[in-house]
């Protein structure tokens, strides 16, 4: 990559300038038998031509030493301190430090989201799972998208995510979910297939612009395979025929601000919620929520489940209701 290149480049130069001082000290320890610091202070002055007198009378040695010091020495001194200059004026020191910054927040990264592309898809993602608080890191290859997230406090690696290494960077192997937005088939398999086999936990979900591509997709190992496609043909569908659902569906799912949403909650074994019906629960009455369905742990679908319906560890249960409500009983779920 372009920043590890110039990195490199700076690191190459800084161990240059290091080296030269190295030599001139302990050459002026050995030739002169001066001092360390002595010795260091006569190399600085020499290779910064600064134009300070010696610190002690030069032998003729050292003088000879002196001379092959600052025909060396100075060019690359002043070699190094250029390219260090244009650096800072050019935004590339500030751009280094960031690039380190972020590093070290993809490093304590845990349970976050990977998103796989930063196009008009990967973009709508990514405001998706910030308004919902989700830790996300995007990985990206394209200079023009590249460009956009510099713009916006989202973390970020410059990579291909086919690239092992890459998704690695990314912290795949403590991440929770990834999320592939790449138009291209061939890299979508790729890049489940990658991701499955460093995290076989993940929570995957791919683009697909073709009922054949969500089949290999789906082979591939991904858990959700999703087409953009599809699912704006049928909002532009049931827009025309059902208008009222649509904007039902958009208050309750996708319009920001508004309060309601559509969650899920999943039943766990010490969950006070397991072990009770619907009934008893009163979910309704309490919080104001309305159980849409139920997905067992076998992955059955119960869909309006009735009163009765005993909820058990390991369920999932879909909710619809006011934003803080659900929060409310995910935090502090209550039969009393």
């Amino acid at each position: 990559m372009i920043f590890r290149s110039k990195t490199k480049r700076i690191e190459q130069l800084l161990g240059l300038i290091v080296l030269v001082v190295a030599v001139g000290t302990l050459g002026y320890v050995i030739i002169e038998g001066w001092g360390f610091y002595d010795s260091l202070y006569m190399t600085i002055i020499t290779l910064s031509t600064v134009g300070f007198g010696e610190v002690h009378i030069l032998t003729s040695e050292g003088k000879i030493f002196t001379i092959i010091l600052i025909l060396f020495g100075v060019g690359t001194a002043a070699y190094g301190f250029g390219v260090l200059g244009q650096f800072v004026v050019e935004g590339e020191l500030r751009k280094i430090l960031g690039k380190r910054k972020m590093e070290k927040q993809i490093k304590k990264l845990k349970n976050h989201y990977i998103i796989c592309g930063y196009g008009r898809v990967g973009g709508q993602v990514c405001r998706e799972f910030k308004s919902r608080g989700a830790s996300l890191i995007v990985v990206e290859n394209d200079i023009n998208h590249l460009e956009a997230l510099a713009k916006t406090d989202l973390i970020f690696v410059q990579g291909d995510a086919t690239d092992d290494e890459t998704l690695k960077t990314a912290g795949i192997k403590r991440a929770k979910g990834l999320v592939s937005t790449i138009a291209s088939e061939a890299d979508n398999v790729y890049v489940t297939l990658s991701a499955r086999h460093l995290n076989p936990d993940l929570v995957i979900t791919c683009r697909a612009d073709s009922k054949e591509a969500e089949r290999n997709i789906r082979r591939a190992g991904a858990d959700r395979v999703v087409s953009p496609h599809i699912i704006g043909g049928m909002r532009m569908a049931l827009a025309t025929l059902r208008p009222n659902v649509v904007d039902f569906l958009q208050v309750a799912g996708f319009e920001e601000g508004i309060g309601i949403s559509i969650e899920e909650l999943l039943i766990k074994e010490n969950s006070p919620l397991a072990g009770h019906t619907l009934r008893e629960l009163d979910l309704r009455a309490k919080y104001g929520l309305t159980v849409m369905g139920i997905r067992k742990p076998e992955g059955k679908m119960v869909r309006n489940p009735s009163a009765e319906t005993l909820l058990e560890p390991g369920d999932i249960i879909i909710l619809l209701g006011e934003s803080n409500q659900l929060e409310r009983l995910e935090t502090n779920p209550s039969i009393s």
